[in-house]
């Protein structure tokens, strides 16, 4: 299993404190309690290393098809406007993440970078939807070949408090290209051309880069 390198110092850290506490429990001469202490610290550096797990995955890629760009549940399937980039009708896919959940996300499409923005806000539940508005944020526009926008909003949740995008303006990148990262549960909402096909459905479980989301026409 590889380790994403957002995770590097949060879980050497992490190592370091579950090593100082288990040894000052250890010089208490306590075997009970040095038990204990073991069996609560241990499960709770195994699930920080696990938070930032980077599987490896083929891409299921295709020019027409939009592929869920984290894992998590679709929890948003709706036309709305959308006022920050295109200010007007779109529909909108949303995935979200739970602590559980791989927290890498991805490009849903291939295409030129045209718009980055960060906007920092409120850290409420990333299922709600005044998150997608509210919410510490990042949105990225894509350009495909065709001309076609497409737009990925990272969000932060109650737990995330830090959104990591790697994209940049000016940047091409490739479907499935790796766009950012959100520490301890998030969401994120992809608004595409109204008429576009969604072949995902409500609350069902997709995998960052596989499954696909929708097609355009």
């Amino acid at each position: 299993m590889r380790i994403h390198k957002e995770g590097y110092a949060i879980i050497a850290v992490a190592i370091l404190i579950w090593a100082l506490l288990n040894g000052l429990v250890w010089e208490t001469h306590e075997p009970y309690f040095f038990v204990f202490m073991l069996l609560i610290s241990t499960p709770v550096l195994a699930l920080t290393i696990r938070f930032f797990r980077y599987p490896e995955r083929e891409i299921n890629s295709g020019d027409k098809t939009i592929l869920a760009p984290a894992d998590g549940q679709i929890v948003t399937i709706e036309e709305t406007t959308e006022t920050e980039y295109f200010q007007d009708r779109r529909l909108q896919v949303s995935v979200f993440m739970s602590l559980f959940n791989v927290h890498v996300n991805w490009l849903p499409v291939a295409g030129k970078i045209k718009y980055v923005k960060h906007h920092n806000g409120r850290y409420m539940s990333a299922y709600l939807p005044k998150s997608s508005t509210d919410n510490e944020r990042t949105t990225t526009v894509v350009e495909m070949e065709d001309g076609t926008e497409i737009l990925v909003r990272q969000i932060a949740g109650a737990m995330a408090k830090r959104v990591v995008t790697y994209a940049n303006e000016g940047d091409t990148m490739e479907q499935g290209g790796e766009l950012g990262f959100i520490k301890f549960g998030s969401r994120v909402d992809v608004f595409l051309p109204v008429g576009t096909e969604v072949t995902a459905d409500m609350c069902e479980a997709v995998t960052g880069r596989q499954t696909i989301l929708a097609r355009l026409k």
